[in-house]
């Protein structure tokens, strides 16, 4: 079937479902549209079988949902309305949640449903869950609401007769988001802030400034006046609540130096100078799990198992994480396990340089340079451990250096639900983090140079067939770091496992007679340092169209100028 996606941006969701239904064998084309007219244009030019709207904030115009069958899909269940759904739901912690497939039609979210599907909510930030639970069950709904419309047979079901009184609720302003650091005790704190997360965040009055807080963590230990900041952790803020504190990793200033609406950032250095001097307490590699505090980068051993995992907020990785996380892999490294667990956690694995940090840099093109120098480092780390067997364990979306960065490893276990964007293009780069060496000799050359074209996304199931990955685990994002520990821990006294690792070191001897990692490395940056530091090279727009959310009126997705799969909601 031909089936149109119309979207207002390229984010998580759209690209699954995108992925998911090529998979199926589908034909499927996608639109950017902000608007009305831009829908009806996509659609007059695609006369698409199906029209379907992953995630769209504009109304389908009666014109277009008379004509064809539009479905739209809703992240609340049956009944539910409004624009805000899950920011309710994970602000006032409703637990168990639905995601609903209906017809467009005249009123918002009233039209007749063609499939639903019951989510789990865990206490986490609406971002991650979006990309997670409610990303598996909108699919699942999606994929059944496919099947019944091309059986010509099924009739959607008036909502009318699924649920009682519709509830119809507004967005959410700020005002109901606010934060009264005074009253509000930390659990209340914590779901203001995730109901926020990633978009748009809570609007708070700090060090004379007006700043969206972004991210919020429990701490257990710390305490102080309410309101008061505590203390710094790797970027992020520690600040006293009515009963105990909470940390903040980001904050985007309402209006920057300029003018303009300001972008995310880690927190320290968004606040840069009005920072007071605070007690930076770095939080140990070993975290027990009894602790109730933030840290980005976690280590754990479970016999002959190592598990070292991050997680970067939007998947974004700069200078500091990257040399962070390079002094904890050989931490790791120094440790007697024979299995080494990269990753691990929910939420994205890695989507390379951090493109925020590099904006806000006195001289981007100088941070770009440290940035994907600080990458290769930690990837030529993975790629010369020889001594241990490396899984990459991916259990949410990776893009560009986050994907080769993956690829260095000696496995990549995907969770299902993953998506991989193994490409630079949108961006404009060509790429580093040894991916001409690492990408084809997995998938080969003429499908590297495919994938790096065409600059599409593909899932864990096309990953696994295309050779790109090793395993695909099927489970829930809460369920995945549990399961990929037991499986390397099967993998570990496994009698091929030394033989493996005696296998491994032999090759990566031969492949470095045949040609040595930093003439890969030599080549690849050559062409990055071009870019950098010509100030024509389209690199520097479309960084500073997608940081500052710039972006064209209508696009398909292979001509985004997005860094594709780190959009949340």
């Amino acid at each position: 079937m031909y089936i149109l996606l119309i979207a207002s941006a390229y984010n998580s969701l759209t690209q699954r479902v995108h992925a998911e239904l090529r998979d199926r064998g589908h034909t499927v084309a996608v639109e950017r549209t902000p608007d009305g007219d831009a829908v009806r244009e996509a659609v007059r030019r695609h006369e698409p079988g199906l029209v379907l709207a992953p995630m769209l904030k504009t109304v389908i115009p009666a014109d277009v949902w008379t004509r064809h069958t539009c479905l739209v899909v809703h992240p609340g269940p049956v009944g539910d309305r409004g624009p805000s759904s899950l920011d309710y739901a994970v602000q006032e912690d409703a637990g168990v949640w639905g995601v609903t497939v209906l017809q467009a039609d005249a009123e918002m979210d009233a039209g007749d449903v063609w499939a639903t599907a019951t989510v789990a909510l865990p206490p986490l930030a609406k971002g991650d869950l979006y990309r997670g639970e409610v990303s598996d069950a909108a699919v699942t709904a999606v994929l059944l609401a496919v099947d019944r419309f091309a059986s010509g047979d099924y009739e959607p079901r008036p909502q009318s007769t699924m649920s009682g009184r519709a509830s119809v609720r507004p967005y959410v302003r700020q005002e109901l988001r606010r934060i009264s650091w005074a009253d509000d005790p930390t659990e209340t704190v914590l779901r203001k802030l995730r109901a926020a997360d990633s978009q748009p965040g809570v609007l708070d009055e700090l060090l004379d400034g007006e700043w969206f807080l972004h991210g919020g963590h429990p701490e257990d230990r710390l305490r102080g006046r309410p309101g008061e900041l505590l203390a710094t952790r790797a970027g992020a803020l520690c600040r006293a609540t009515a009963d105990g504190a909470v940390w903040i990793p980001e904050l985007r200033p309402r209006r920057d130096a300029g003018g303009r609406p300001g972008f995310k950032l880690p927190a320290t250095l968004a606040l840069g100078d009005r920072l007071p001097l605070l007690p930076d307490l770095p939080a140990p590699l070993g975290l027990g799990e009894h602790r109730r505090t933030w840290s980005d980068i976690r280590y754990r051993e479970e016999g002959p198992v190592g598990v070292l995992s991050f997680s970067f907020p939007g998947g974004a990785m700069s200078t500091d994480h990257c040399r962070r996380l390079l002094d904890a892999y050989r931490v790791a490294c120094s440790r007697p396990t024979s299995v080494l667990v990269l990753g691990a956690a929910r939420d994205f694995f890695s989507n390379g340089i951090h493109l925020n940090v590099i904006e806000a840099a006195a001289d981007p093109a100088a941070e770009s340079r440290a940035n994907i120098e600080a990458m290769d480092d930690l990837v030529e780390a993975v790629l010369t451990t020889t001594d241990r067997l490396v899984v990459a364990a991916v259990g949410g979306n990776a893009a560009a250096g986050g994907v080769m960065f993956a690829l260095a490893a000696d496995e990549v276990w995907c969770r299902a639900g993953s998506i991989l964007n193994p490409h630079y293009r949108l961006m404009g780069l060509y790429g580093s983090e040894y991916w001409t060496y690492s990408l084809p000799r997995r998938v080969g050359a003429p499908m590297a140079e495919r994938l790096t074209s065409q600059a599409l996304p593909v899932t864990a199931t096309a990953a696994l067939r295309l050779g790109l990955i090793e395993r695909v685990v099927e489970c829930g994002p809460e369920e995945f770091a549990g399961e990929v520990t037991r499986m390397a821990a099967r993998l570990a006294p496994n009698p091929s496992t030394q033989s493996r690792i005696a296998a491994k070191k032999a090759a990566r001897e031969r492949d470095e007679a045949a040609r040595p990692l930093a003439a890969y490395r030599e080549d690849e940056l050559a062409r990055m340092l071009r870019t950098f530091a010509d100030p024509a090279a389209p690199y520097h727009r479309l960084r500073r169209a997608f940081v500052r959310k710039e972006s064209p009126e209508r696009t398909r997705p292979e001509d985004a100028a997005v860094a594709a799969g780190t959009a949340a909601c």
